[in-house]
């Protein structure tokens, strides 16, 4: 009999906030190209936005300027109410440790650590001590019950990229973001992991903007975004990949 997973705390009673606000962002990169050309966009808090389009369209830009990774060269960007744009590097490094979670294609675990120390890693570096029984719950959503004290290399790929997703969660940020989460997984890893971010959306509230060029990904969001030319050209409520598969090909061939 399949063991029943854990229920982890309730949805927090709904912001009037954005979870994140992109308001008139453009970024103009050295020799005048522009990979994001005046993009405005709102995140509501509990939703999951899909970011798609061609490479080169401007969707990796566009996550990097939202999460405080990179700075627009035009336009103010806001994570939970904060102006990001107005902080300095070190108040954006502080403010991204404890609001914002990232999952990346590389999973980015740390071979010399332990599943258990990678996970609370962002907390240790933000002089927090951990939530042992928040940790504890995530580790057994996601199936990783009993391997917390093995090293990333003793983990298959899926189950790597799982505890990356606790690791991006351990804070309680007010934003996920995906990056090409799914990228280096087989097919099944992949639906395990896109299922998974959906669940932490119904079941947990957690906000999740994922950047991907695979449809299939992308119609597990509740939004999804299509880009061509730093500019935002389709937005789409529950699409299905069908329908997304169209629109990008109709985009690819403007």
């Amino acid at each position: 009999m399949r063991r029943a997973e854990p229920e982890l705390a309730p949805p927090p009673a709904a912001s009037q906030v954005p979870a994140v606000r992109l308001s008139n962002v453009s970024k103009v990169h050295p020799g005048g190209v522009r990979a994001l050309d005046d993009v405005s966009l709102s995140v509501d808090p509990g939703s999951f936005l899909a970011v798609t389009g061609a490479s080169g369209s401007g969707k990796s830009t566009l996550m990097q300027c939202a999460a405080g990774l990179d700075l627009p060269t035009q336009g103010a960007v806001f994570i939970d109410g904060r102006d990001i744009t107005t902080m300095d590097e070190t108040a954006r490094t502080k403010l991204r440790r404890t609001s914002v979670g990232f999952v990346f294609q590389s999973y980015n675990l740390i071979p010399s650590l332990t599943v258990g120390e990678n996970i609370t890693l962002p907390l240790r570096l933000a002089g927090q001590p951990p939530d042992r029984e928040w940790v504890r719950e995530l580790v057994e959503r996601v199936g990783l019950g009993g391997r917390t004290s093995h090293r990333p290399g003793e983990l298959s790929g899926g189950q790597q990229q799982r505890a990356a997703i606790v690791r991006a969660l351990v804070a309680r940020p007010a934003v996920v973001f995906a990056d090409e989460p799914t990228g280096a997984l087989d097919l099944g890893s992949a639906h395990d992991v896109l299922g998974l971010l959906r669940g932490l959306v119904d079941e947990v509230g957690q906000t999740v903007v994922m950047v991907t060029h695979d449809p299939t990904a992308a119609a597990w969001a509740d939004r999804a975004l299509i880009m061509c030319d730093g500019r935002i050209v389709n937005d789409l409520d529950a699409p299905g990949a069908d329908v997304l598969a169209g629109r990008l090909v109709a985009v690819s061939a403007r």
